[in-house]
């Protein structure tokens, strides 16, 4: 078993949204490889049609340039990204979602991949209600032992941590 199929079959069933990419920094790429459920449930889109295309199809107008760049620049260096963004889902809603992705690198060192854990950026209790209805919807909070794994492999965590 390769590590990417070892990734795969370990997050497929993640809450978390999990995205691995082929190792292109320049446009088009990169080139989404997989995507698991959770993704598609943030993106609002189903995980096997995104498979072939640059996850830049989340980008849009408050989509900040400065924050790409570094992020760009962080995968042409190899090393990890961590930060924000603005994303937009298929339905044209924005959200900020919070990415943190990483190389994988081969036995030679060579990076093969990017593995993206992101996840929505919402209030504590919940995201702001779209019917006006009540201030907050609520957010479905997840007690799996995979959140746990993710917070002792420090993945979201702050930079400098």
């Amino acid at each position: 078993m390769t590590l990417f199929e070892l990734i795969r079959a370990f997050v497929d069933e993640s809450p978390v949204a999990v995205l691995i990419t082929d190792a292109t920094v320049k446009a088009p790429g990169p080139i989404i490889l997989y995507a698991n459920g959770a993704f598609g449930k943030l993106t609002g889109r189903d995980p096997t049609e995104v498979i072939g295309i640059s996850p830049r199809f989340m980008q849009g107008r408050e989509t900040r340039r400065p924050v790409l760049d570094h992020f760009a620049q962080a995968l042409a260096a190899g090393e990890r990204f961590h930060g924000f963004l603005v994303n937009y889902r298929a339905d044209g809603t924005k959200y900020v979602v919070e990415i943190d992705c990483r190389p994988l690198r081969n036995a030679d060192g060579r990076i093969e991949h990017f593995l993206s854990f992101e996840r929505e950026v919402a209030r504590r209790l919940g995201r702001p209600s779209r019917d006006g209805a009540s201030r907050f919807e609520p957010v479905e909070v997840s007690n799996d032992l995979l959140g746990k794994e993710l917070r002792r492999l420090r993945v979201f965590s702050a930079a400098g941590e």
